[in-house]
């Protein structure tokens, strides 16, 4: 039923009018009546004078009565109702719902009372912390908010919610407001036991942490963590290494009372506590727009910093050699400085000791392809031409194997091309595999031998003839002799695959180039020392293009190589930087190894489930602005949210 404007005196006044036109006569006479019977009775208005004076001689004696009871009754000090002193904190642990801490999170219930006036400032995700009675602290993060009745009453009514639609105010004090805390760490200070910690210094007291074994006294006070050591110490994010990012919460970032005001998050990049975990790989994904290439060029950066070295097993210093393959001709404009950061940008990141500016030893390793033309003119890096050689097949025969050549087809490749090359060696190329194929009597000895089949032969050939004339045996340098220009420590090798005329030529060139690195790094007897002997960083963008599963024998060959680099790479100096906006096509035994995992925006949901990321961060993934990244780094820190600097640290786009 709708009520409109209903007034209850609205009902009165119906009555009324009702009773007024049904006996308007009778009241009439009635009246009349009444006003002539006490007109006529004797002694009326005497009597009523005399009431009066009655009653205001009784009222007088009451007002006396009542001076004299207020003169005896005794006087009580009055006492203001607001509480003394400040609040400190945010609000209180709560225990009217349980209050336990347990070895399963489902199990753990912690929460916290808000008071009224420190209820704007919470967010799902901000950091607090709780004292306990011996100066520890549990370091916890919101995990969930809400509010209760203060009162007992139903206001899921149509009076209430009506009243509320007429008017605009909120009263906080109505109605309580309580967070859902879930505990991440107890805060200790640490002067005598060993404990695992990312900050190498020594002193005599030591903030550390340890899990979760304790739990805290009701009513205990809850506060904001703003201090930068606490908080970093809580989250386990080491004091020093490469920048990635600042941390945030709910894409603003965490400020404290400190100089800078912002809490940097860094990867663990010494020997400490364990191997940088650069070597350990990292994967960057994004979508289109998402900043992912902005927030690569960042991290390079940082690894390509003057004072950045690694040991190597003869106990050398070595600065690290990146190798970037680049779709989209943007990573050699690292060489350049970004022309719209100005000195007072750049003076904050030095102060926060970010290095920024143009990284001068920048080379731009540029493959060459018959009738293709590079111009270079999105960057002042020096250019240098390359070709593959065709001897790089001799023990790589997947590199024209192609995508259609079966078990039973391969080995009769590899049997072909151990024939040529044993006649031809090294000098070998790729013309002249295709005339030494077009030999018939090789054809029918092989088929005669039993060791290839006629058609099999057949099968070999047309693959082999598939492979694009222009990949191999170019007017320019050979790869194989650029190994001193490819890998250069603090030096940045940028090739560009854009300007080439078709994906299977792209796919070859990164593939010959990048399983060149790898085997030389792995190999016990590599054919170039320099490659060898310096740490290295393989940059992959797109790298779901190259490194995806698929039922063919050169996917297999590819993904078993860069699986044992995977593995090997912590112990061999070999990074893999691998960027890609499906990281669901990359291949899971190589997707597995991959220790560090930037996020950015992803609205695949296939995508979002690859990364396999905690739920309370997965969640956020789809509305996450440009710039915004979550960091799942198992043994660097707990799973975090960060902001990305606003300004790339190099040149970036036109």
């Amino acid at each position: 039923m709708d009520l409109g404007d209903f007034d209850p005196s609205d009902a009165d006044a119906d009555t009324d009018a009702d009773g007024e036109s049904t006996n308007s006569h009778a009241d009439e006479h009635i009246i009349s009546e009444t006003t002539e019977s006490s007109a006529s009775k004797p002694g009326t208005e005497t009597d009523r004078h005399a009431e009066s004076n009655a009653d205001t001689g009784t009222d007088a004696e009451s007002a006396n009565r009542n001076t004299a009871d207020d003169t005896n009754s005794p006087t009580f000090e009055s006492y203001g109702i607001t509480p003394t002193g400040q609040d400190a904190g945010l609000g209180t642990i709560a225990v009217s719902q349980g209050l336990r801490i347990a070895e399963d999170d489902d199990e753990t219930r912690l929460r916290a009372y808000v008071t009224a006036d420190n209820r704007d400032r919470i967010r799902i995700g901000t950091y607090l912390l709780v004292p306990y009675p011996d100066q520890e602290m549990l370091f916890c993060r919101i995990a969930a908010v809400e509010y209760a009745q203060e009162f007992h009453t139903d206001d899921a009514t149509e009076i209430h919610a009506r009243r509320a639609m007429r008017r605009d105010e909120f009263t906080e004090r109505d109605y309580k407001f309580v967070a859902t805390l879930r505990p991440l760490a107890i805060l200790f200070n640490d002067s005598t036991t060993v404990a695992y910690t990312h900050d190498d210094s020594t002193g005599e007291a030591t903030l550390t942490r340890r899990m979760v074994d304790r739990v805290p006294k009701p009513g205990a006070i809850v506060r904001a963590a703003t201090d930068p050591e606490q908080i970093k110490t809580g989250l386990n994010i080491p004091s020093d290494g490469v920048f990635l990012g600042h941390l945030s919460v709910g894409g603003e970032r965490v400020e404290t009372a400190a100089s800078p005001p912002t809490i940097d998050y860094r990867l663990n990049d010494n020997y400490t506590s364990g191997d940088p975990l650069i070597f350990r790989h990292t994967l960057i994904a994004g979508g289109t727009g998402s900043g992912k290439t902005h927030a690569s060029k960042n991290v390079l950066r940082q690894l390509l910093s003057e004072d950045r070295t690694y040991e190597m097993d003869d106990g050398r210093l070595s600065r690290l050699a990146v190798v970037q393959f680049d779709p989209q001709d943007e990573y050699a404009q690292m060489h350049d400085n970004n022309p719209v950061m100005d000195s007072e940008t750049a003076r904050r990141y030095e102060r926060e000791g970010i290095t920024h500016g143009g990284h001068d030893d920048t080379i731009a390793l540029v493959p060459k392809e018959e009738g293709v033309t590079y111009s270079g003119d999105t960057h002042r890096a020096e250019q240098l031409r390359f070709t593959i050689p065709f001897s790089m097949v001799r023990s790589r025969p997947w590199l024209v194997a192609g995508s259609q050549l079966n078990e039973n087809q391969y080995p009769a490749l590899r049997h072909l091309l151990t024939r040529f090359f044993n006649e031809y060696g090294n000098s070998g190329t790729y013309s002249g595999f295709k005339t030494f194929l077009e030999n018939p009597t090789l054809r029918e000895e092989l088929d005669e031998s039993g060791r290839v089949h006629e058609a099999t032969f057949d099968a070999v050939k047309r693959r082999v003839w598939g492979v694009p004339d222009t990949v191999f045996d170019q007017s320019a340098r050979p790869i194989t002799e650029l190994d001193h220009q490819l890998v250069r420590p603090g030096g940045l090798s940028v090739i560009p695959t854009y300007h080439l005329s078709s994906t299977r030529v792209k796919e070859m060139i990164v593939l010959a180039v990048s399983s060149l690195l790898v085997d030389d790094k792995l190999s016990n007897d590599p054919y170039s020392d320099r490659i060898n002997r310096t740490p290295l960083l393989v940059g992959m963008d797109e790298a779901h293009n190259f490194l995806t599963d698929a039922d063919t024998v050169q996917a297999r060959k590819v993904i078993g190589k860069f699986t044992e680099a995977a593995k090997q790479g912590r112990k061999e100096r070999l990074g893999l930087f691998l960027i890609t906006q499906d990281p669901q096509d990359i291949a899971e035994s190589v997707f597995k190894q991959v220790n560090t995992k930037l996020i950015l925006n992803l609205g695949d949901e296939d995508a979002i489930k690859s990364v396999n990321i905690p739920a309370a961060l997965e969640n956020k993934v789809p509305y996450m602005k440009k710039g915004q990244q979550v960091v799942y780094s198992p043994d660097n820190s707990e799973p975090v949210e960060i902001q990305g600097l606003r300004h790339c640290l190099t040149r970036h786009g036109e």
